[in-house]
């Protein structure tokens, strides 16, 4: 039995018990840092599985790892399992259907990843159980993704610094070994104090909070013209101060973060914001606190690791989809809006060529795997905590088809797709690949003495925490 026999069976075997899992976990839709029932179900099953667990690792009750094995190589695998917020909506349906107005839902598909992580893990147990080969697999319980994060804490805490190399994956709408590179991100609260007053009478007596939080977002838009094309900057507010408009507020708390592709432009770039907050209350004769609340480093692929997991994913292919999964995928594809048919129209016509536009229209699901891309190195405007284990370890991302081509994430339509059957079958695929690409290079000692060189020449020699050590995982406050 040749080793992708094998792992195809294991898998195959268990995923009944993989897909039930993937469902509870989409049920849950737990927010960051609340993940509470999900990271339990994870690690019971590991458990059960005989990994043993440690709980609560780098100050994060629902972070974990689940270690297996001794000795080298040591093999990672990285699992996510948050939701967001008000993405609530019915499985598999491609009509707006929210189970519980403003409720949260898994629309990025984390309740996916993190199982299939878990399917992996298993699998390269399995594997070297079944061979008699020694090794050490961990899965890493990586919560608030979507939030401050936590993989930077866990590299930050050392629990990266023994592994030899790490897998992961995340559900798209292309299966490809990614080769396009995240920017890095830095966020934090800007809370104005001022002085109240009543605002007809004695509006000379008070000084406006509110008024200091809105001068800044002036003055940060004034900043947008002069920063790198690739650069962002968000803002939400978080406290307005109150909802009397005949009271001067004397408080008011607003949320940023600024994107750039390096740690050192996104850090030059909120030094700037920071100076605007100051003079906004200067302007208005309040004063001004920040605390940064998370930071990720950019994502870079690890190009050593990509040879193998490409010929890996090559091997085991696409997931294979039937009629009825083509039929949900169309039906979602037309749920959205003209404009954004458009566009996906547009990005078929990039991806697949112009004369398969209306097949890909009819059939909209990823059926071939696309050939990794070693002299991409673009830049996308989306951040990731994985940035951070990839400065500490050498890392790898797969990008495997778990909805319609050319869906939009962090929607009600990815929440739907997220349990159906076009993810389960994604969730399996993605499975397979990690594990096929982990037992390929734990036999591969030259791979993983140059994949370590590449992150050696990456990082400076040492992995450096784009947050200060001051900062602690802001469990319960983002």
């Amino acid at each position: 039995m040749t080793d992708l026999e094998f792992i195809n069976k294991v898998i195959e075997k268990n995923q009944e018990l993989y897909i039930d899992l993937s469902s509870k976990i989409w049920s849950y839709a737990e927010l960051p840092y609340a993940e509470y029932k999900s990271s339990k179900l994870l690690w019971d099953i590991l458990e059960e599985e005989g990994f043993s667990i440690q709980k609560g690792v780098a100050d994060i009750p629902t972070a974990f790892t689940a270690t297996y094995g001794s000795g080298k190589p040591v093999v990672g695998f990285l699992g996510e399992y948050d939701a967001l917020d008000i993405l609530s909506q019915k499985a598999a349906t491609p009509v707006k259907c929210p189970i519980k107005e403003g409720a949260p839902g898994h629309g990025c598909g984390h309740n996916a990843l993190g199982v299939g992580s878990l399917a992996a893990a298993i699998a390269t147990k399995e594997y070297l159980v079944a061979n008699k080969k020694e090794g050490t697999v961990i899965y890493f319980g990586c919560p608030a993704e979507e939030g401050a994060g936590s993989k930077q804490f866990m590299a930050r805490d050392g629990l990266f610094d023994n592994v030899d190399f790490v897998y992961t994956w995340h559900p798209a709408t292309i299966n490809e070994v990614q080769s396009s590179r995240s920017v890095a991100i830095m966020g934090a609260n800007f809370e104005f104090k001022g002085k109240t007053a009543h605002a007809g009478s004695t509006p000379h007596l008070g000084r406006s909070a509110l008024d200091a939080a809105e001068l800044m977002s002036v003055g940060v838009n004034y900043l947008r013209e002069h920063m790198i094309d690739q650069a962002r900057i968000h803002y939400a507010y978080v406290d307005a101060g109150g909802v009397s408009p005949n009271v001067v507020q004397d408080h008011a708390l607003v949320k940023y973060e600024v994107r750039a592709p390096k740690v050192k432009q996104v850090k030059e770039l909120f030094e700037r914001v920071v100076n605007v907050a100051k003079g906004a209350a200067l302007m208005t004769d309040t004063s001004m606190n920040h605390e940064i609340t998370m930071a990720f480093s950019d994502y870079i692929t690890n190009e050593v690791l990509a040879s193998v997991a490409d010929e890996c994913l090559q091997e085991v292919g696409p997931p294979k989809w039937d009629d009825n999964d083509y039929k949900l995928a169309r039906e979602f594809l037309l749920s959205y809006d003209e404009n954004t048919q458009n566009l996906i129209k547009e990005t078929i016509i990039e991806i697949y060529g112009e004369e398969r536009l209306n097949e890909i229209l009819e059939k909209p699901l990823d059926s071939i795997i696309h050939p990794y891309d070693s002299k991409n190195k673009e830049y996308i405007s989306g951040s990731t905590d994985v940035g951070d284990v990839t400065y500490a370890v050498p890392t790898l991302n797969f990008h495997i088809a778990t909805a319609c081509v050319g869906n939009v994430g962090h929607t009600w339509q990815m929440t739907a797709q997220s349990l159906s059957s076009i993810a389960n079958k994604g969730m399996l695929t993605a499975a397979k690949v990690m594990a096929l690409s982990a037992v390929r290079t734990m036999d591969k000692p030259e791979i993983i003495q140059k994949a370590k060189e590449f992150v050696l020449k990456q990082n400076n020699g040492a992995y450096e925490c784009p947050l200060p050590n001051s900062v602690k995982p802001p469990v319960g406050k983002y």
